[in-house]
């Protein structure tokens, strides 16, 4: 399979992304085969990781592409009392927003969020993670990453921590695009609070449910400085690889990563 041959624009995701096509193709522990989701256990395992270290934790987290998607938030929820969920597209937002209030064919999490908890050292704390998690997501709102405000025309306080896990990859042509993009979420951390991010490297497409959509190849060293770039030190980057063979994605790896914003140029 090939990646597109003009990256996939914002237009492209609003008309045609189905959030619950991708849910199950992607976000079920284990696939139609029985396999396990080895991607996915991966980047819920270095999320539990990342949200254990000192220093992360807070009063608000914004967490930028959300996507239609939890489970990055799942650790992160123990650690931070507020958080605001920002995405460009209106039907992942609108899937997210079913989850939030039990709606009707709302996605299942319960599996991801029971590992999550297994991780953590309870596993019968599921449900209470799941309210936790509901009570805590505040607002949900449109986002483009590519505006220096990238909720304009709202203003959000600048937050303890911003994550941001499979998203500027997606929606970045280029390496220009993707660094000013990172400019611009960093501006929503205040000096001294976190960052925090899951990118795929070396990653061209991702397919689901007939279509492919675009994603900028990117290696570690160019994610890190462009992290340092945007006012960042990095305190943590760790690279797991991918495993070969899954014809939906071309990544060779997967890159999580803490950076600290610096209170001032010269720090």
């Amino acid at each position: 399979m090939d990646a597109p041959a003009v990256f996939t624009d914002t237009d492209v995701y609003q008309r045609s992304f189905d959030p619950q096509e991708y849910l199950k193709e992607f976000y079920t522990l284990n696939d139609s085969q029985g396999q396990p989701n080895t991607f996915l256990i991966q980047n819920l395992r270095s999320l539990s990781q990342m949200f254990s270290m000192d220093g992360l934790r807070g009063d608000t987290l914004i967490d930028v592409g959300c996507g239609p998607t939890i489970y990055q938030l799942l650790s992160a929820c123990e650690r931070f009392q507020e958080i605001i969920a920002l995405d460009y597209t209106d039907q992942n937002r609108r899937e997210l927003e079913r989850w939030l209030k039990k709606e009707a064919g709302a996605f299942d999490w319960s599996p991801v969020v029971k590992y999550v908890c297994e991780l953590e050292g309870d596993r019968e704390k599921w449900a209470e993670k799941e309210e936790n998690l509901r009570k805590k997501v505040k607002q949900v709102l449109k986002c483009d990453v590519t505006k220096a405000n990238p909720v304009e025309p709202l203003s959000l306080p600048p937050a303890d921590c911003v994550i941001s896990t499979l998203c500027l990859e997606a929606a970045c042509k280029d390496l220009a695009t993707f660094r000013s993009a990172l400019r611009n979420v960093g501006a929503l951390v205040k000096p001294g609070g976190h960052l925090v991010m899951v990118t795929v490297l070396q990653e061209t497409y991702y397919a689901f449910n007939k279509q492919v959509f675009s994603c900028l190849h990117l290696e570690r060293n160019m994610v890190e400085e462009a992290v340092e770039g945007a006012g960042f030190e990095v305190k943590f980057s760790e690279a797991h690889p991918c495993l070969p063979g899954d014809v939906r994605v071309d990544c060779k790896a997967v890159l999580c990563l803490v950076a600290r914003r610096r209170a001032s140029v010269s720090e």
